[in-house]
């Protein structure tokens, strides 16, 4: 099956925030469970380590050869909302996630014909010490990373 054409990432300079919606062919409990437990989260986005399951788990998160960030699941709604809160800032990391020096990221799903529509908005840049150079680089990383996951749930739907 061939991967869903979808538009890349969009920065909102306005309010700071970064927003992509895109489509995947595939369940939406399948995309829920993707965006959710770890082990999947893990096969497409950062490695994923969380205490517990739903609002308030606490954890971390981080890629091969980089450091491992504070992240906490701010919402959990399934199967519809969930949201974490991370820590983005270039220096020293808190042990925990700190209010001021975090985004927030929110996968909102709803089911469509054919499949899933997956919105991400990244919010609270305005907090962070480089708000334009973090919303250009998670810009990107969305794009690559949703990419990542619309071909691993459609190469094995």
């Amino acid at each position: 099956m061939a991967n869903s054409q979808n538009p890349p990432a969009v920065v909102d300079a306005d309010t700071f925030s970064v927003r992509r919606t895109i489509h995947i062919n595939a369940p939406l409990e399948k995309v829920w469970r993707t965006v959710t437990e770890p082990e999947l989260v893990s096969q497409w986005f950062g490695q994923l380590a969380l205490t517990s399951v739903g609002a308030g788990a606490l954890g971390t998160i981080g890629w091969p050869g980089e450091r491992r960030v504070p992240i906490r699941v701010e919402t959990f709604d399934p199967p519809s909302e969930v949201s974490y809160r991370w820590c983005n800032e270039e220096g020293p990391l808190p042990e925990t996630v700190d209010e001021q020096r975090s985004t927030v990221f929110t996968f909102t799903l709803e089911q469509t014909p054919g499949g899933t529509r997956l919105t991400v908005v990244e919010t609270g840049f305005e907090h962070t010490s480089d708000p334009t150079g973090l919303m250009a680089d998670h810009r990107g990383g969305w794009d690559g990373e949703l990419d990542k996951l619309v071909a691993l749930l459609e190469g094995s739907s």
